[in-house]
């Protein structure tokens, strides 16, 4: 698989990523024999990227993935976990939980170092925490050896220029924000991070199920126009005889600025497929058509975190 390096670090990384989200049953119940197989196989197709937090599974992603890497050689993957959000409202930036947690997430993944690690969801906290206490506090465990480079991750655009116009991080996490339907991380911030030389990472190419065949969830706070296009582009892909998934996945990898895109899974099926369609080429008309279909409701989301925030 295609690699493309991060920012000014020295990691290569495939342009496909895997998420590791589904092994902590964040959307439906697993089986042990298929979250070992999903890490096995996303390795065996070069997606040698692993992205994780204490979030997932509220553990269980990141005790899971341990089980999968015990008998990997740690030089086969690139570990990106992060820290701060436990629950879905339970929130600690503090220097004393950093501290706590990058040991806790080394102690599950069986390893002695992260190779990313990210302060998660910032967007639900006064984010001026962030840059007094939380980073400082991730410096001194990338001092220690302990994480190799830092940064954060979160949904709203305003929050990277906000963090790093006041401290150094090495790279970045936006998620849902560079879609066949929302490119708001390209047109708004990433010109922003290339000139400040940090690393770009995107996730969520599917935009949470909006850019698949799958029945859209309860969950998905897109409002109903967004949702009605994303339907209508999947008619026109189907009539194709197109997953619209793949046209997601190949339009996301496909920007150059996008070090990564990582998708997650727990079906080792998807994940050999995602292999298959990033080294295929991208269908050019079936793209303008749907890029048509997404024009009137092109880059609406929705507000995640705290409004000051958005």
């Amino acid at each position: 698989m295609e690699t493309r390096k991060l920012g000014n670090t020295d990691l290569q990384l495939p342009v496909v990523g895997f998420g590791a989200s589904s092994l902590g049953q964040e959307f439906r119940p697993i089986q042990l024999d298929e979250a070992m197989k999903s890490v096995h196989v996303s390795l065996e197709c070069g997606m040698n990227l692993i992205d994780t937090s204490p979030f997932y599974g509220r553990g269980m992603s990141e005790v899971l993935l341990g089980m999968a890497l015990r008998d990997v050689p740690r030089e086969n993957y690139i570990l990106c976990t992060k820290l701060g959000r436990y629950h879905l409202q339970h929130f600690d930036f503090s220097a004393k939980r950093v501290a706590e947690s990058v040991d806790v997430s080394l102690h599950r993944l069986g390893i002695d170092h992260l190779d990313i690690a990210l302060c998660h969801d910032i967007e639900f906290v006064p984010m001026q925490k962030i840059v007094d206490e939380t980073i400082p506090a991730l410096k001194k465990a990338q001092q220690e050896g302990k994480v190799r480079y830092i940064g954060f991750s979160g949904y709203p655009q305003k929050i990277f220029k906000f963090i790093i116009d006041q401290i150094d991080v090495d790279c970045v996490l936006s998620y849902n924000q560079y879609t066949l339907q929302n490119t708001r991380f390209a047109d708004e911030t990433v010109p922003y991070l290339k000139e400040k030389g940090v690393g770009i990472m995107n996730a969520g190419p599917f935009s949470a199920r909006l850019l698949t065949n799958a029945p859209l969830p309860d969950w998905l706070k897109e409002p109903e126009s967004v949702k009605q296009a994303a339907r209508k582009a999947a008619a026109v892909c189907e009539a194709k005889g197109v997953d619209i998934a793949k046209l997601a996945l190949q339009f996301s990898i496909e920007n150059p600025d996008m070090t990564t895109t990582i998708a997650g899974s727990a079906n080792p099926n998807n994940i050999r497929k995602w292999a298959e369609w990033a080294a295929e080429p991208i269908d050019r008309e079936l793209l303008k058509e749907v890029q048509a279909i997404f024009e009137p409701v092109k880059n609406i989301g929705h507000t995640e975190g705290l409004p000051e925030n958005n």
